[in-house]
């Protein structure tokens, strides 16, 4: 397919044909994360706290500065990436609004960065025992995926992301975002 072609909606379809049971746009998780900086730097700028607020989106900068540059630590901002941030939302309060167990949901977060899997796995990244995405797959191992199943990728239709996460500001092109997929167990499916 040409470079630049939009493909969002074969992604989608893809994942769907893969056995995601929802497909929601991790760009929700960049918004949330959007208003949450924003928030603490009004915070922040209030209350005397340490300024540049710098922020927390990339798992790489993060250990970078965590091993060159700790005296910054209290720099980051405090909120987690756009996908950690989503994944925790659809283990809370999706869980809680679908009347769901969230130990039965299983996030899948497809990024581009290979050092979102560390920052997945980082401890910090679970809240009652249960990390806020199981697994992050990168662009390219969906791609690998994809061709591995036989999915005639280019012939494919476009699909829309599940509601109620399908619809996002456009922020999230910001950082890059991509969507994520969400695997729940075979009972819950519809």
């Amino acid at each position: 397919m040409p470079i630049e072609t939009p493909v969002t909606g074969k992604v989608v379809t893809s994942l769907r044909m893969l056995g995601f049971d929802k497909v929601f746009d991790a760009d929700t998780g960049a918004d949330l994360t959007i208003m949450e900086e924003g928030a603490e730097l009004i915070d922040r700028i209030r209350g005397g706290g340490k300024l540049p607020l710098i922020t927390s989106c990339s798992p790489s900068w993060i250990k970078f500065c965590e091993h060159n540059f700790p005296d910054m630590l209290d720099n980051l901002s405090s909120c987690k990436s756009p996908h950690q941030m989503f994944g925790a939302v659809l283990k809370t309060y999706y869980a809680e609004k679908q009347g769901i167990d969230p130990e039965k949901i299983f996030v899948v977060s497809i990024m581009p960065c290979t050092a979102k899997k560390f920052e997945a796995a980082r401890p910090e990244m679970k809240v009652n025992g249960l990390s806020d995405v199981d697994v992050v797959l990168t662009t390219r191992e969906l791609g690998q995926m994809i061709y591995d199943t036989g999915i005639d990728f280019p012939d494919l239709g476009d699909s829309d992301f599940d509601n109620p996460f399908g619809n996002a500001s456009g922020a999230g092109a910001i950082f890059g975002a991509t969507g994520g997929g969400t695997r729940m167990s075979e009972d819950l499916k519809a």
